[in-house]
């Protein structure tokens, strides 16, 4: 009997070890996405696929991703949105500065200083074609006007037939969106050609004060020529004879016989002084070549979900990412393809996947156009294209929600929102974070100047109220150093790709926020509004 009961028993311990064993074993295992979770990275996984070559527009591999996303357009039940069924068309140009061709110099007492282009002097490609200038020079500050703040650069300046040189910065009083704002190309030139100047010199911010220095610059790290919108009313620089860049290092002639140097104009700066404005003896003689490379078209996608109102439904709510990434580059770690999975396949899943919740549930009051737009890697193309030439009513568009590379790396337990507090989509978007239990953050780096950084800034120069968003963070949290080795190491790299480590499930948690506000905005019995102190209220339209 003892001999049984120790044998019974010892079979029972030994069951026990194993199941102990197979209990652990499964702990070990992952666990398996959810079936959200999946569909969301399987969008990205074909979008970010190695065969799609970094979707770089006027490509073939672009078009592949424009098919795909009609295919699941139609699967969803959208409507065709474009002037071409589910696509709009939008012309580019490819162009280049024939460097070799080109030449930028400054002529003082009788000697000229002949900049080397490239290394030198940058010449910009957006210059109205071929054209050569000969005129003096004018020191105008940074070249912004905004009487609103106090700040005139060119009032009682004569420029009329002259080049502007001016500082890449801006004063220290303008800050967050707003110095964004003015410090676009648009602006800037904005208001010299309304000055009468037919050119620009702009001397950039030192790398250690400008707000994209850094990991988060806008462009690749390769030479890339550049991409225009077909349509001269649309070139950010019409008019311009000439617009170049010159490094503090090569600028210094600039001044010469002046009374001024460049270190003295630096130092006010960096103390946030105002500058002087006065005439630069000598005369800029500039040639620009322009090589035209191709001409092509990359659409826009467009899906419509119409609403229930008849009278609500005339209006639409725009729930936008882009679609385009860098296509092939420099090799880096012998990888040459920039991928984009986060910057922006990422987006398109979102926005793939919230066309589907909201049209498998109840008709919403106004109508939703879900927009997957071209060109944004090379100056939001495809957004200003369409808010240009809209397929709907530009007045009835009441709002963009827009998803560009919000960084799903780790759970969403904080919303950074920019533009939270320019208009009333700030308190929808509150009310809908506070009902899944995550914190609104406004942005926490505002001189990244990412609120007119993407897509949702060319609806915001239309007067059309507008959010953007990111994961957020605390300060010095795993978080917060998850989102900067992001943007330093795969930001515009070849490793922004589909291996990389990716919270799935948060994923699929911020897809529902966005899907709950754009309910509460289609729905809203009111349409939103820019709050009357934004300065996006009063905003000069293109």
């Amino acid at each position: 009997m003892t001999g049984t009961r120790f044998q019974a028993a010892g079979r029972l311990f030994a069951v026990a070890l194993l199941f102990a064993s197979i209990q652990l074993s499964s702990e070990e295992q992952p666990k398996a996405d959810t079936p959200a979770a999946a569909q969301w990275f399987a969008h990205i996984q074909y979008l970010a696929s190695d065969d799609l070559k970094g979707r770089l527009i006027g490509t073939t591999e672009y078009l592949q991703a424009v098919d795909y996303v009609e295919r699941q357009y139609k699967a969803i039940g959208l409507k065709p949105g474009g002037t071409d069924g589910y696509r709009q068309p939008v012309p580019f140009d490819q162009i280049e500065v024939d460097t070799a061709a080109s030449s930028l110099s400054i002529e003082q007492d009788g000697q000229a200083k002949t900049f080397a282009i490239g290394s030198e002097a940058i010449l910009n490609a957006h210059a109205n074609g071929n054209s050569t200038v000969n005129a003096g020079a004018v020191f105008a500050g940074y070249g912004l006007s905004i009487p609103s703040r106090h700040i005139d650069d060119v009032s009682g300046l004569d420029l009329k037939g002259k080049v502007a040189v001016v500082l890449g910065g801006s004063p220290s009083s303008l800050r967050g969106p707003l110095k964004a704002y003015f410090r676009t190309p648009i602006e800037r030139w904005r208001a010299l050609k309304a000055a009468g100047a037919i050119g620009v010199i702009i001397i950039p911010e030192p790398p250690n004060r400008a707000p994209n220095a850094g990991p988060q610059q806008p462009r690749a790290g390769f030479a890339r020529p550049t991409y225009l919108i077909a349509d001269a009313t649309l070139d950010p620089l019409r008019g311009a004879q000439l617009n170049a860049s010159i490094p503090i290092a090569a600028a210094s002639v600039l001044f010469k016989g002046s009374g001024h140097t460049l270190e003295e104009l630096e130092a006010l700066s960096a103390e946030g002084k105002p500058l002087p404005h006065f005439p630069i003896p000598g005369v800029i003689h500039a040639s620009v070549v322009v090589k035209q490379l191709n001409h092509f078209d990359a659409p826009n996608v467009l899906g419509v979900l119409e609403g229930s109102d008849k009278k609500l439904r005339k209006q639409y709510v725009v729930v936008s990412a882009h679609l385009d990434h860098l296509g092939v580059g420099r090799p880096v770690d012998g990888d040459s393809i920039y991928n984009g999975a986060m910057d922006n396949a990422s987006g398109v899943a979102s926005l793939l996947e919230i066309a589907k919740a909201i049209a498998a549930g109840p008709r919403l009051r106004r109508s939703i156009l879900f927009l997957a737009v071209t060109g944004e890697e090379e100056g939001l193309l495809g957004s200003k294209y369409f808010v240009a030439h809209p397929t709907v009513a530009r007045d009835q568009i009441v709002a963009d929600i827009n998803m560009d590379m919000v960084l799903p790396l780790f759970p969403l337990r904080y919303l950074e929102v920019q533009g939270l507090g320019e208009s009333t989509l700030g308190n929808d978007i509150r009310a809908i974070a506070q009902l899944n239990d995550i914190e609104v953050q406004f942005d926490k780096q505002p001189d990244e100047n990412r609120f007119i950084r993407s897509d949702q800034a060319s609806f915001i120069a239309h007067g059309i109220p507008a959010v953007a968003f990111k994961f957020g963070w605390i300060p010095d949290s795993p978080e917060q150093k998850t989102f900067n080795d992001f943007v330093k190491n795969r930001y515009h790299h070849p490793s922004d790709d589909v291996a990389q480590p990716v919270d799935k499930e948060a994923a699929v948690s911020f897809d529902k926020v966005i899907q709950d506000l754009t309910v509460r905005v289609s729905d809203a019995s009111t349409k939103p509004a820019w709050y009357p102190e934004s300065f996006f209220a009063h905003v000069e339209q293109p």
